[in-house]
């Protein structure tokens, strides 16, 4: 319908040109002439044949958005037979004005540490009426075909997604089959505060130590972890006051630069301070060192608690501020040659135990850095205690959201020309489980544009970030070998490592170094991810190299800017993202495809996880129809508790004879049972007629196999049977004569029998079961 509304205002702008309209129409005319005349004329072959082209991709599941400054990827896409769908953006300006402030905000703040967030300069135009979406011709007369296919396919299923914030899309309402280029939950390793926290839980996954690869780091929003910086920080002064005790008699460069500590001492040497007994400094720095060692071998574990503290409170206040008039202001100090043995000696024993030991320096600087913010906005280097303690509490939003990051800078780094820089490294993530990664074999350094120096903390020496350095003159001061665009290519570091001699360490130290280090922190992290299939993430992760070019972890990048800012960055970025489309979408379809410079250097056995079906907690069991308590065992030598109710009634002595067997008949466990019964209340017995008797015990067994003769006296009358307890020993000054079976009995119940003297005989009778 749109196709044809077009054709109709082409129609009359046409007759518009050659003045065929009614004098009527003339005002109606010159209004469709204004509004027509920038309309571009159509091509119906064109349109016919894009929408073959279209069908095809649609069919093919090749449609596609990005979002962003990403013109490499929508290339190499529509060189794959892609057909992008625009991404509506109709509040574009308020987005770029609140860029800044939402990534701050977002959960994975810090994430794209030098994105600029510039927006693509196509994405800057819209379109909202869709008719210069259709096939046109523009003024040059080309045909715009890929806005034409753009806009039809405008209804279409998207099968892959490319954007710059991970927010734009989101994950949980995407298809199975459909890609996108962000994983969830990425901040357990892409932010300051979460590689800080999850690094510390390396032991569980590999035996690795993170303090050999990612330097000391604490969150100050945390207690205890602000009260483990501090001593952190007082044990760092003791062994930079020893190393600076040795490097002094050695006349070492202490500080990395071209002057050594007595000429570092004379340039600052203007200020005057008090004398400082060094031997004091000295013992307290071994005392507090050796405490270390002892806690790290574990041989401080029968020491008591209420064991005083090397240094108190006051003490180590007293200590530090000494610490700085030396170390920091260059104050006069006693003959320390005899000391240099035992500093040697312990700064040699601390090495084995503490791989940070020689990036430490002598100046104890820490960078402050607020998680809440990139693109190193905010980071500063200091180097007092309270300086640090008193920027990091001057906000209390990142205190309170444990946001705040101090970590040790390395204070000898590896120069180039006396230039610091760091390096910036891609690699690939394709899954999380199993965890899949890819490596790339190219990389970029990116340099300060100041001498480095210890004298000044500014962000212009200590911090390589492009975005920072950007906007900085170069210095007079700095090397001519350093380009103007402060960026050199990994060719170009190899061929200054030749010159040094070092060329080899390259391969052998830097490169291993690195992988490891995004290994381990990505396997900290991977409990913590949501793995998602047709995901994938490229991240842009910083590195250090120390003077033995071993690689230091700085942090890790989601979204590394891909801006070509410089001739290095245009090569290799460019290559990067056409690499990575090789691996995500060439290698799919094909195994055996190209991946480019990316290696595959981590590949993880996969782990069955359950499906996860909803929150459905069930309580499984049986109801107990009634309880059935067990008897009580009692031993063999004792006898069922007496009956304490009243007497029944009175029974004959025929009758009791022929009850007599029938209890002897039960078994063991009835005749507990119904001990502890109780017994409802008789009817009140007669009086008994007062007859002359005599009692004696007997053991009937629990089972009776054979007869049973009772002993009784022959002119005995009745018998009375009663239960009566074991206690009682001595119940007739008559002698009796037990109860006899022929096989064992394992229990027997003791019974009083008690008969009239004058006829025992009677009672005499036959008992079987």
């Amino acid at each position: 319908m749109e196709v044809t509304r077009s054709r109709q205002c082409v129609r009359l702008g046409q007759q518009a040109t050659d003045g065929c309209c009614p004098d009527s129409a003339t005002s109606l005319e010159g209004k469709n002439r204004r509004s027509l005349v920038s309309l571009p004329v159509l091509n119906p072959e064109r349109l016919r044949i894009a929408k073959v082209i279209v069908d095809k991709a649609v069919k093919m599941h090749k449609v596609f958005t990005v979002q962003g400054p990403y013109p490499v990827i929508r290339a190499a896409l529509r060189a794959r037979g892609w057909i992008e769908q625009r991404m509506r953006c109709p509040k574009q300006h308020a987005y770029q004005r609140h860029s800044d402030e939402s990534r701050a905000s977002c959960n994975d703040a810090g994430d794209s540490d030098d994105d600029d967030g510039n927006s693509d300069d196509a994405e800057k135009v819209q379109d909202p009426d869709g008719l210069y979406n259709l096939m046109v011709k523009t003024t040059s007369n080309v045909l715009n075909e890929h806005e034409a296919k753009s806009r039809l396919v405008r209804n279409e299923t998207v099968y892959f997604y490319w954007t710059n914030r991970r927010e734009a899309i989101n994950i949980n309402s995407l298809q199975k089959e459909q890609i996108t280029n962000h994983f969830a939950k990425a901040g357990s390793f892409t932010t300051k505060v979460g590689l800080c926290v999850n690094l510390r839980n390396l032991h569980w996954f590999d035996s690795a130590d993170p303090d050999t690869f990612f330097p000391r780091c604490y969150r100050l929003g945390a207690q205890d972890e602000k009260h483990a910086f501090i001593e952190d920080y007082r044990r760092t002064v003791c062994t930079s006051l020893l190393k600076y005790i040795v490097e002094r008699e050695q006349d070492v460069q202490g500080d990395g630069t071209s002057n050594n500590i007595v000429q570092d001492h004379r340039k600052r040497g203007k200020h005057r301070y008090r004398l400082v007994v060094l031997s004091q400094m000295i013992n307290s720095a071994l005392k507090v060192c050796q405490q270390f060692l002892e806690s790290l071998e574990h041989t401080d574990i029968d020491i008591s608690l209420k064991t005083p503290q090397t240094l108190t409170e006051e003490e180590w206040s007293e200590f530090i501020d000494n610490y700085y008039h030396v170390v920091h202001g260059g104050a006069q100090i006693e003959n320390s040659n005899h000391f240099v043995t035992c500093c040697k000696a312990m700064l040699q024993r601390l090495a084995e135990f503490c791989p940070q030991l020689d990036i430490d320096g002598i100046h104890n600087i820490w960078i402050i850095k607020p998680g809440a913010k990139s693109r190193g906005r905010g980071i500063k280097c200091a180097k007092r205690l309270d300086q640090i303690l008193r920027l990091v509490g001057s906000d209390s939003t990142l205190i309170k959201d444990n946001k705040w990051v101090v970590q040790k800078y390395l204070e000898r780094p590896l120069l180039v020309y006396g230039t610091k820089f760091d390096v910036r490294q891609w690699f690939l993530v394709t899954d999380w489980n199993p965890l899949t990664v890819w490596f790339y074999k190219k990389c970029y350094l990116r340099f300060s544009t100041q001498p480095y120096s210890l004298d000044t903390l500014d962000s212009s020496v200590h911090l390589c970030n492009n975005s920072i350095q950007k906007h900085l003159l170069p210095s007079q001061q700095r090397h001519r070998g350093i380009p103007t665009d402060n960026m050199w290519s990994d060719d170009q570091f190899k061929t200054f490592l030749s010159s040094q001699g070092c060329k080899a360490q390259w391969e052998t130290v830097a490169v291993p170094g690195m992988k490891k280090a995004v290994i381990h922190a990505l396997q900290t992290s991977q409990d913590l991810m949501e793995s998602r299939k047709n995901t994938f993430e490229l991240y842009g992760a910083d590195f250090m190299l120390g003077r033995d070019l071993h690689p230091w972890l700085i942090e890790i990048n989601a979204s590394p800017t891909m801006a070509p800012s410089t001739h290095v960055t245009a090569h290799l970025c460019a290559a990067v993202q056409e690499d990575t489309l090789r691996v995500v979408l060439d290698r799919r379809a094909d195994r055996t495809a190209k991946t480019g410079d990316f290696q595959l250097i981590y590949r993880q056995a996969a782990v069955e996880v359950p499906q996860y079906i909803g929150v459905n907690l069930v309580v499984e069991g049986f109801r107990i129809k009634h309880t059935c308590p067990l008897p009580s065992l009692r031993p063999s030598n004792r006898s069922a508790p007496k009956h304490c109710g009243t007497v029944k009634e009175k029974e004959t002595a025929a009758e009791k004879v022929r009850s007599l067997p029938k209890m002897l008949s039960k078994s063991a466990e009835t005749q507990l049972k119904n001990t502890s019964s109780v017994v409802p209340p008789p009817h009140p017995p007669e009086p008994p007629v007062p007859v002359p008797i005599e009692t004696f015990t007997l053991h009937l067994p629990m089972s009776v196999n054979k007869l049973v003769h009772l002993p009784v006296n022959a002119h005995s009358q009745s018998v009375f049977l009663y239960k009566r307890r074991t206690e009682v020993s001595k119940v007739s000054s008559e002698k009796v004569q037990p109860c006899t079976t022929e096989k064992h009995q394992v229990l027997s119940l003791p019974f009083e029998i008690t008969v009239p003297k004058q006829s025992r005989q009677a009672a005499t009778g036959t008992l079987s079961t």
